[in-house]
């Protein structure tokens, strides 16, 4: 089952891999070469390389090498198959499957995301535009955020109406439900999902759009925050990141992704110039997300309440780092702030915090020896003792011992 032979061919020769490449880091052109930082690791002279007529690429640093599909596959995190159709979708060629319910399954998602896309940019529309949008634009400028912005990150405003998405869209029944953007109501009508709030879309690792969050106004009812149901056939909450497709370029250079846990935390870092931030979509971290991250970069830094979270995340983060080869650290941030607050009030400090990140469990350990009683003998076993039990839940004993010599020498306790 797959995309027939002579479509993958076809796509192959047909795609400019100077195109594609381009989208990642800017090329000059050297003699037969096009030369360029490359997108794979940092650097700061060009050692990638990218030969046009044979439509393949080389780096002479970390020497990865490769045609066009591969570029894709390493660069988006794609399998091969899903490498083949992204770039067929944009040289406009068909493909054909060995397997023709996989070829309907496939288009079927294609209908999905351009439906999606055309609420995409009607929220965006309706945003920009409406006079009856006046509340949500004034928020956003009051968090910094001008037309400018909106336009970079794809916001929009779901107006205050039952059903004005599923009028301009004209979907059936049975699209409306499936994308998550509506439902049925019991006399048989069609309503909207959201209504009256702030919009930011949430794309898949490619930027195709698999979903929205909708905040409400600061005076309006309601909860908070609203995101697509897990109900709309291509949209999960455990599967996807926000900002992922805006930041896996700058992730593959820097072999790091920052997680923070609002949308706007993450146009916060974007917008001060930590470009490799994601955001979970209103749950906590899964094995998918930490699996989608392992494709991106090696290293997570933690950029919200770990002290907090950490207590019943423990677990499951060393599981992850062990399996997805990930390293988790967490960035220190002043208490009660945000990184979407701390970027607009102290984006300097931000970058600090986030450049200052420390090993998941040095952070939680350091923790503890801050708070502690560390004047008196009884405070300094009590001390060392909690911080040990964390120490105890890591799975590697070389890394045990290490922290355990460290406890012993700031509560001047003895190591067993």
């Amino acid at each position: 089952m797959g995309i027939l032979d002579e479509d993958v061919r076809r796509v192959r020769d047909e795609t400019d891999i100077i195109r594609i490449v381009t989208e990642h880091t800017q090329l000059k052109k050297t003699g037969a070469q096009w030369m360029g930082l490359c997108p794979f690791h940092g650097e700061k002279s060009p050692s990638f390389s990218v030969n046009a007529e044979k439509g393949v690429y080389y780096c002479f640093g970390c020497q990865v090498s490769g045609d066009v599909i591969d570029f894709v596959r390493e660069v988006d995190g794609m399998d091969f198959a899903g490498s083949v159709e992204f770039l067929a979708a944009k040289a406009g060629i068909p493909l054909r499957y060995t397997d023709q319910n996989e070829g309907r399954r496939k288009n079927r998602r294609k209908e999905h995301a351009e439906i999606l896309q055309k609420a995409v940019d009607f929220y965006q529309e309706r945003l920009l535009t409406d006079s009856d949008a006046r509340p949500a634009r004034d928020y956003l400028r009051s968090r910094g955020y001008d037309g400018e912005v909106a336009r970079r990150f794809s916001m929009g405003w779901a107006p205050d109406d039952w059903s004005q998405l599923a009028r301009h869209l004209k979907l059936s029944d049975t699209e409306l439900q499936a994308t998550g953007l509506g439902g049925i109501n019991r006399r048989g009508g069609q309503y909207d999902f959201f209504r009256a709030r702030i919009l930011f879309p949430i794309f898949d690792a490619q930027g195709n759009p698999v979903g929205f969050g909708g905040r409400k106004l600061p005076d309006a009812e309601g909860p908070k925050y609203k995101n697509t149901s897990d109900a709309a056939e291509y949209y999960s909450k455990s599967n996807v990141l926000y900002g992922l497709h805006w930041a896996k370029a700058e992730a593959g250079r820097t072999d790091e992704l920052v997680v923070c846990e609002g949308y706007t935390d993450v146009i916060g870092c974007h917008l001060a110039g930590i470009e490799r931030a994601v955001a979970t979509c209103g749950t906590a971290l899964t094995p998918n997300h930490a699996r989608l991250m392992g494709r991106f970069a090696k290293r997570v830094i933690l950029a919200f309440d770990a002290d907090g979270a950490g207590q019943a995340a423990a677990e499951r983060v060393y599981g992850w780092e062990e399996e997805f080869g990930l390293r988790f650290a967490v960035a220190a941030l002043p208490p009660g702030s945000d990184p979407g607050d701390l970027a607009k009030s102290d984006p300097n400090g931000l970058r600090a915090a986030i450049e200052m990140a420390r090993p998941f469990l040095e952070f939680r350990v350091d923790r503890v020896l801050e708070r502690g009683d560390l004047d008196s003998a009884e405070g300094r076993a009590a001390t060392a003792t909690e911080a040990m039990i964390l120490v105890s839940e890591h799975p590697d004993a070389i890394v045990r011992d290490q922290y355990a010599m460290r406890i012993a020498d700031r509560c001047l306790v003895g190591v067993d």
